[in-house]
């Protein structure tokens, strides 16, 4: 009889335990699909990403794997019960501002970051601290559904093509390098996007993180481990390109180029990362014994979680409100035009013909400008203005997407980037522009010699600036004026191999005619539509 009692009593406690977890989890669900609701842009515009890029192809099994991940848990976590947490509403305000900040001068890094940070924090706050410590991994690895990382494309390129040319010469092979491109005695070689790496050193860090936290209990273990899972990826990729270039090289370019060069190298990572996972196995953790689940936990006070969910449907709906009212304030008419001077000053013309068929690669931009000038002294400056109204996604001023020269075009090969400070110009301050030196390429792929320097500048709420983080900055604190979004890329370019070289020549047309060019990007911002 005593058992009997006992067991009834167990299964009387937990199954009033049970009844408070599922009190607790439907309002998390509720405000989880009204946060969903809320930021529907931001959500859609992850899972395109995640269509449509091989290199973020991987997120689609996050959401289910951070599921099953808390669902691994559910032994320890039906041990607990669930309080709202209501200062972790702090941070969550935080990073509501973050999106609300990002979503003004349309940086999708930041909105979609801040959009999973907001679903993971609402955890602890409708769950409590207890609850968000033992989901701290699954919560984690929700962040794996950002697709960010590009960024790291020009560096992972670079150490590509540093460890390559290197490899190629401690191999006895002849190397001529210029930028990302370099020549060898049976052909040419560039690397491209597809060389940098990226999508193996994400999709391993991400499978490697995984691996790390099923298979090892130490914390020690798993930070090593997650380590070498970024480290192996980037290592194995040199090596990668080192050996389809030497390929290429003794088989004369009848293998390793074209179709197989691609095969080659998935094979070759698919090996090393199977090695790593294999070796790493050995070292791996039995796991702790788990808790049986059916074993009746004790009997606690159940707490109303509906409060706690209210909160936060307030914190993240103000942001989109905000939003929103900043949109229907913002002036909506047709694009505006912005043209160049043909009289300037300075001793400067228009030079009809022009030298350089040198184009940046902006996405969609709202208006652009392009004029050649000259001097009768033979100092040629060609000046080329992108100009930015009502920003969003698909078109916006900063942008990974925007370069001076696409990564994968085959023409204009850039082969130095550095910062210069222009002098004063009417008593401002001194400017810093950005210069790119651009090495020109005829249709074989052979260097022509000719050489292009490049200075850019942004223009964003009436002033001037070569930061992208400083351009985000001054657009989002001109919409918040009042001011609109507006602003525009200045580009000035000139051949060095003129009299004088580039560097005069660009100096001495930036010194007569910045305030003239300054004054047509006024004159486009203050015309009505």
């Amino acid at each position: 009889m005593s058992t009997f009692g006992s067991n009834n009593v167990s299964d009387i406690v937990l199954g009033a335990h049970q009844r408070t977890w599922a009190r607790a989890l439907f309002p998390l669900a509720c405000v989880i699909v009204v946060l969903l609701t809320l930021y529907w842009g931001t959500a859609s515009a992850m899972v395109t990403i995640w269509w449509r890029s091989e290199t973020f192809t991987h997120a689609f099994i996050v959401p289910p794997m951070v599921l099953w991940l808390a669902w691994r848990k559910r032994a320890e976590l039906v041990k607990m019960t669930p309080k709202p947490a209501y200062w972790f509403l702090l941070p969550m305000a935080a990073v509501a501002g973050a999106w609300f900040l990002g979503e003004l001068v349309a940086v999708n890094a930041v909105t979609q970051l801040a959009l999973v940070a907001l679903m993971v924090l609402t955890v602890p706050v409708v769950l409590g601290t207890q609850v968000a410590r033992a989901l701290m991994f699954p919560l984690g690895f929700a962040f794996f559904a950002v697709p960010i990382g590009e960024f790291a494309l020009p560096v992972l390129m670079q150490w590509t093509a540093d460890f390559t040319v290197g490899a190629l010469r401690l191999s006895g092979v002849p190397v001529f390098r210029e930028g990302l491109r370099f020549v060898i005695p049976t052909g040419s070689w560039s690397v491209v996007e597809a060389c940098s790496g990226v999508r193996y050193l994400i999709a391993s860090f991400m499978v490697g993180s995984l691996f790390a936290y099923l298979n090892y209990q130490s914390n020690k273990r798993r930070w090593i481990f997650m380590g070498l899972s970024i480290l192996v990826p980037i290592v194995a990729n040199w090596v990668r390109a080192y050996m389809i270039v030497m390929l290429g090289h003794l088989s004369n370019n009848k293998i390793a180029t074209g179709v197989d060069h691609l095969i080659y190298g998935w094979v070759f990572f698919g090996v090393v990362i199977m090695a790593l996972f294999t070796i790493g196995a050995r070292w791996s953790e039995a796991e702790s014994s788990t808790p049986d689940w059916s074993t009746a936990p004790g009997l606690t006070s159940a707490s109303n979680h509906w409060p706690a969910a209210l909160w936060v449907a307030l914190i993240v709906a103000v942001p989109i409100g905000g939003f929103v009212h900043l949109n229907q304030a913002r002036e909506i008419g047709r694009p505006k035009q912005i043209t160049l001077p043909n009289v300037v000053a300075g001793g400067w013309h228009v030079d009809v013909a022009g030298a350089v068929a040198w184009v940046p690669a902006f996405e969609n931009p709202t208006a652009t400008a392009r004029r050649d000038y000259a001097t009768t002294a033979g100092a040629k400056v060609g000046v080329q203005v992108v100009y930015f109204q009502q920003q969003r996604e698909e078109s916006k001023l900063v942008s990974s997407n925007n370069a001076i020269v696409n990564v994968d075009d085959r023409y204009w090969n850039p082969i130095s980037t550095a910062s210069r400070t222009l002098n004063a110009v009417d008593g401002r301050a001194p400017v810093v522009v950005r210069e790119t030196v651009l090495l020109a390429t005829d249709q074989t792929g052979q260097a022509t010699r000719e050489r292009v320097k490049v200075w850019m500048l942004y223009w964003v709420d009436g002033q001037w600036t070569s930061s992208d983080l400083q351009a985000k900055v001054k657009g989002a604190w001109g919409r918040l004026n009042g001011r609109g979004d507006e602003g525009a890329a200045v580009l000035l370019y000139a051949t060095d191999s003129q009299a004088g070289g580039a560097d005069a020549a660009l100096s001495d047309f930036w010194r007569d005619n910045a305030s003239l060019i300054e004054a047509r990007l006024v004159a486009a911002r203050d015309r009505k539509p």
